[in-house]
């Protein structure tokens, strides 16, 4: 059996476990000499596992050994720049993080990585004001369909979501609702079942907002079957449900909904340090 190629390490990325993706690049970083530059790569890549799982300080550290040891304008340096404004980004310093991302943009552009502007660009998206971000968002959907880099293609699925999201932010539910629809044709032509179960949840968020209550709770309930049959859970499918029941005026029915989607919903470190009055509410109803 052939062994993997250590140079192919993108492949070991699982975004929902950053901890174990950390020791496996750790892993392979040994075997990569460290003066190739795929060592210098691969570190800005253990920069983002460190930063996911909000370890800031060393995620900046582990950056500042890419930074100089960073020779030419290289795609070490686009993806040590991506990574530096990411870390600086999800530490709620979106300002720092901006200069970050507009240079790796035009470096990305001028080396043709074209699946590294499109990550660009969709970083300047998530930084910016609600108006700016729509833009961005369309600029890189624009950038990524008409790429000739499967890499770059394969962001739409994550920018038709974020663009939807966009729309919806803005209260053009009738738009998101159509771009949250080709994100979930996008999942399932991919056959990725995890990325379409999400995609399909925000067709239901946004019927909800059109309060097409009932479409949305049989979407919803269609979703909490799949991570049935798979033996998971998601605090976010309880959360849709509990909301439709009480908009439904099945105020008993959402209770025990609104509990589970709770104890799920309060281990989220994002939501508790950006959303304690979401996670208050949550904890009232089901109580």
């Amino acid at each position: 059996m052939s062994q993997p190629n250590p140079l192919d390490f993108d492949s070991l990325w699982d975004y929902s476990n950053p901890q174990q993706t950390e020791i496996k690049f750790r892993e392979v970083l040994q075997q990569i000499p460290e003066k190739d530059s795929a060592h210098l790569e691969l570190l800005t890549q253990i920069a983002r596992t460190q930063g996911l799982q909000r370890k800031f300080d060393e995620a900046h550290q582990t950056l500042d050994q890419v930074e100089k040891n960073i020779k030419e304008e290289s795609k070490v340096k686009v993806r040590y720049l991506l990574e530096r404004g990411r870390v600086f980004n999800s530490s709620k310093r979106p300002d720092k993080a901006k200069p970050f991302f507009e240079e790796a943009f035009e470096l990305a552009k001028k080396l043709k990585e074209d699946n590294y502007a499109v990550d660009a660009i969709h970083m300047l998206a998530i930084v910016a004001d609600p108006a700016t971000s729509l833009d961005l968002n369309l600029q890189a959907i624009a950038y990524a369909e008409s790429s000739s880099d499967e890499k770059a293609q394969g962001w739409l699925g994550s920018l038709y979501n974020n663009t939807g999201w966009s729309y919806h932010d803005s209260g053009d539910y009738e738009s998101a609702l159509k771009i949250f629809e080709k994100a979930e044709a996008f999942r399932m032509s991919k056959n990725d079942a995890s990325r379409l179960r999400i995609a399909t949840w925000a067709v239901a968020r946004c019927l909800r907002s059109l309060n097409r209550i009932e479409e949305a709770l049989s979407k919803q309930m269609g979703l909490l079957k799949e991570f049935e049959s798979v033996g998971e859970t998601d605090g976010y499918v309880f959360e849709e449900i509990a909301e439709c029941l009480f908009l439904l005026n099945r105020k008993d029915e959402a209770k025990p909904y609104f509990t589970k989607a709770y104890a799920e919903l309060s281990q989220d470190g994002f939501l508790v340090d950006n959303e304690p009055e979401r996670l208050k509410r949550l904890k009232q109803l089901g109580n």
